[in-house]
């Protein structure tokens, strides 16, 4: 992995697990056969590099859905307290 374009990646998109997560998706669909969004530099150029460039280049971007994270953490305190409210029914 080219440490410079981790950098460069990592400037456009500041969360290191989005950023962990958005090159882990790509890298599988370049595996998978999709087309780079750059030309790569050589044939046996590593995927992760190719996908940290498109990130770097601005052609690949992470958005993020904050009404579904918020959801997410709802249900989450929902089935917490309900869940600590079945376990005080056999607390003895």
């Amino acid at each position: 992995m080219d440490t410079k374009l981790l950098k460069q990646a990592h400037e456009k998109i500041g969360s290191v697990p989005v950023l962990v997560n958005l090159v882990s998706k790509r890298v599988k669909e370049l595996i998978d056969g999709a087309k780079p969004l750059v030309r790569p530099e050589s044939l046996d150029v590593d995927k992760c590099d190719i996908a940290l460039r498109e990130i770097a280049e601005g052609k690949l971007v992470a958005q993020i859905d904050f009404d579904a994270i918020a959801k997410a953490e709802e249900a989450k305190t929902k089935w917490t307290a309900k869940r600590a409210s079945i376990n005080s029914l056999y607390a003895d």
